[in-house]
C-alpha cells in the first residue's frame, strides 16, 4: 500500500486519487487510487485537500487530488450584490462553500435551496466536482489563529 504523508508544492504526478469532500478533510484514510492501487492518507489533522493539490508517497511517488462529483446546488449570478447576501446567509449556516466569480456551489439541501429562491436566485442540482473554500484560518474546521486571547 502507497502510504501518502506529506503535502507538496511541486513535482510530477504519477498518479492521482478522485475524492470528495468528506474525504478530503480526513487525515486518516484507505482508499484506491484513480489506476487500481490501494494507498493510504497519513497527514496532520486540520487540513482540506484541495483540487489539484499533490501528495508525496514515503515512497517519493507523487499522487495528485482531484475532487469528485458529488450532488450539489449551483447557483450562477451576474449581480455580485445578490451573490455577496447569499454567501452571508450560507457563511452564517457554517456552510462549506465554493466561491467563483458569478457563482455559488454548496453540497445539496433543499432547506438551503429554498432559501437561496426566498433571496431570488434559482438554484440547480447536478452532480460536479465541490472544492470549496478551506476558511480564513487556512485549516477549513479547525479553529486556529497566531494570537492570543480567552474564548
Amino acid at each position: 500500500m502507497l502510504r501518502l504523508v506529506e503535502i507538496v508544492e511541486a513535482g510530477e504526478a504519477s498518479g492521482s486519487a478522485t475524492l470528495t469532500l468528506d474525504q478530503r478533510v480526513r487525515s486518516r484514510l484507505k482508499l484506491t487510487l484513480d489506476d487500481g492501487r490501494d494507498a493510504g492518507l497519513f497527514l496532520p489533522r486540520g487540513l482540506q485537500l484541495r483540487q489539484g493539490q499533490l501528495l508525496r508517497a514515503e515512497s517519493g511517488e507523487i499522487v495528485e487530488v482531484k475532487a469528485a462529483p458529488e450532488p450539489v446546488s449551483t447557483v450562477r449570478c451576474d449581480d455580485p450584490l445578490l451573490l455577496a447576501r447569499a454567501c452571508y446567509h450560507l457563511g452564517n449556516r457554517h456552510v462549506p462553500l465554493q466561491i467563483e466569480p458569478g457563482m455559488l456551489r454548496y453540497q445539496h439541501d433543499h432547506v438551503l435551496d429554498d432559501l437561496l429562491r426566498g433571496l431570488g436566485l434559482e438554484p440547480v442540482f447536478e452532480q460536479a466536482a465541490f472544492d470549496p473554500e478551506p476558511g480564513a484560518y487556512g485549516g477549513g474546521h479547525a479553529h486556529r489563529h497566531g494570537h492570543d486571547h480567552e474564548h
